[in-house]
């Protein structure tokens, strides 16, 4: 069975105090977190106010999909953000200003 885990928000300068405490540095997660044999209280400094959990890779990558979806515009292929452009938008070619 896996232990839990209470993951923190440790600035690095404080790192060696939440060590000292007990915390543990998780490589994966690059965060530090509290054992789930280990006093919570403890660390309630480094709690963050809403106790949601870190998404998981999977979901980031969805969530990531979803956004170049929703920004995509034309059909120009998979993982290309493209951005709803002005009808009248005339680029700058670095000879005139366009405006002139």
């Amino acid at each position: 069975m896996a232990e839990s885990k209470t993951y923190l928000n440790v600035p690095y300068a404080q790192k060696d105090a939440a060590k000292a405490l007990g915390a543990r540095w998780d490589p994966a997660q690059k965060k530090w977190y509290v054992p789930g044999n280990k006093d919570i209280s403890l660390f309630a400094q480094w709690q963050s106010q809403d106790e949601t959990p870190k998404s998981t890779l999977a979901s980031d990558a969805e969530s990531a999909s979803s956004i170049k979806r929703s920004h995509t515009t034309n059909n120009v292929g998979p993982g290309v953000i493209t951005y709803a452009t002005d009808k009248d938008f005339v680029a700058y070619s670095g000879d005139e200003p366009p405006w002139e």
